[in-house]
């Protein structure tokens, strides 16, 4: 992975904070219609996968916060909760399977270390179900609730995964 992919990833949050900011001003102060923030969720959804909810979404943001204010970790699992009324992340989540981009394995390179499972929201809170790299489970990454945060592909070590076409 490129140096300016690691640190795109790495400011995620302050890009979730930017972008959720200004989608929250332009529907507030410039009456933006949720229509127009439905098409474009789709839309990045068809292309990118779920990233609407972590990283551009000003409700995503809000419960990161809340989260990251929380040293025990307990609120993690809240994070899906608010996306039980969002039409976004229903849509978006359905198109992690039909995506242009996605999280890709390259086997050949894979060390098994399980780092990307340990990063993995999904994979730590169901291990027994999911993984990215164990070939006998499922890919948490084409799941309805990977929100594409890209931490396991930050951690990876040898660059085994990647997030791309």
């Amino acid at each position: 992975m490129s140096k300016f992919s690691k640190q795109i990833i790495s400011k995620r949050f302050i890009i979730l904070a930017l972008i959720g900011g200004i989608t929250f001003i332009g529907i507030r102060y410039y009456n933006i219609s949720l229509w127009y923030i439905l098409i474009a969720g789709i839309i990045s959804g068809v292309v990118f996968g779920k990233v609407f909810c972590r990283w551009a979404c000003p409700m995503g943001f809000i419960m990161e916060l809340v989260m990251s204010l929380n040293p025990d970790n307990k609120l993690s699992q809240m994070y899906q909760y608010h996306k039980f009324g969002c039409p976004i992340a229903w849509i978006s989540g359905y198109l992690n399977k039909i995506s242009i981009f996605k999280i890709r394995l390259n086997l050949q390179t894979c060390k098994t270390c399980g780092l990307c499972d340990k990063q993995c929201y999904i994979s730590t809170l169901e291990p027994t179900k999911y993984s990215l790299y164990k070939e006998d489970k499922l890919n948490p990454a084409n799941t309805y609730t990977c929100s594409k945060c890209l931490k396991c592909v930050e951690v990876c070590p040898n660059e085994s995964l990647k997030y791309k076409i």
